[in-house]
């Protein structure tokens, strides 16, 4: 929406207000003119919005919160098409909206959009003691358990697990919880054993998935399975809700190809026999083969 075009060329470095990070920033970071420029402008145009426009001016942060929502939803949209000029623009619209509930905020006089980067700086600065202290960390897996305890330690949180959302999609949120586990130690010393766990649950679903049941205890033990799953899938290095998705979007391409298949002789699957239908789907996996694709 509204916002200005960063230039990657290098500018003329300007002296900056002395802060408490200065001594530890690497001055090649400072950023030039044209970068604090744009975002003068930018602070100084959502503001404006804010006084100015009447829509602006009725919104708060419950009116506006799905749409935080929906423009972070449309920037992963991007990174999974690889449209780098839409993400750039997604980017822009969720700067957007931090910067316009910091405005909201500072009108209410509860904190400014400067309290939310000098917050998140301070955030950043002692949660990557490695960089910006002496600390040493021998990979990224110990990156992600010292955030976790420096977390704890802060105590601003009471739980290891506190932070991961009930609104995320259940499979990135069972995801983000073991990884937050698995920061405090919390975790299955191979992936051997991991998938054991697997096994395991799937046994036991099997063994309740029988007439007499309640749906209820049905439903909790194959919950069991699903969360194994993502669990294996997280020490194998994979997402699962990223390798649903795609399995989604594979469903979804080639029904589409049985549907266009079946209409070509004016037909629909509803009037079609599984045998042929079967047939089509095949026939998408080669096509997907022949064009490169990823087919299963």
């Amino acid at each position: 929406m509204y916002n200005e075009h960063m230039s990657s060329v290098p500018a003329k470095k300007v002296s900056l207000k002395k802060n408490t990070y200065d001594h530890i920033v690497d001055p090649a970071f400072t950023p030039d003119e044209e970068e604090q420029a744009a975002y003068a402008a930018f602070s100084a145009i959502v503001r404006q919005l804010r006084r100015d426009c009447p829509w602006d001016r009725e919104q708060t942060h419950e009116s506006v919160k799905h749409l935080l929502i929906e423009e972070a939803y449309e920037t992963v949209s991007a990174i999974d098409e690889g449209d780098l000029d839409g993400l750039c623009e997604e980017l822009g619209d969720l700067l957007l909206h931090v910067a316009f509930h910091g405005v909201i905020a500072e009108g209410d006089g509860r904190f400014s959009i400067t309290d939310i980067i000098r917050k998140e700086t301070a955030k950043l600065v002692r949660r990557h003691p490695h960089v910006f202290e002496d600390t040493q960390v021998k990979d990224a897996g110990s990156v992600m358990r010292n955030w976790e305890r420096i977390k704890l330690a802060e105590g601003a949180k009471k739980s290891a697990l506190e932070g991961v959302p009930r609104q995320l999609p259940a499979l990135l949120r069972a995801h983000r919880i073991q990884q937050k586990a698995s920061g405090v130690g919390f975790d299955f010393p191979e992936r051997a054993d991991a998938w054991k766990k697997v096994v395991e649950e799937i046994r036991e679903f099997a063994e309740v998935d029988a007439p007499g049941v309640s749906p209820e205890e049905r439903e909790r033990e194959f919950g069991d399975v699903l969360f194994a799953l993502v669990n294996y899938a997280r020490m194998s290095g994979l997402n699962a809700e990223n390798a649903l998705s795609g399995t989604n979007d594979m469903f979804v391409r080639r029904f589409r190809h049985i549907e266009e298949r079946l209409a070509a002789s004016g037909r629909t699957p509803a009037e079609a026999d599984l045998t042929e239908m079967d047939a089509f789907w095949e026939e998408a996996k080669e096509l997907e083969a022949e064009g490169g694709s990823d087919s299963n």
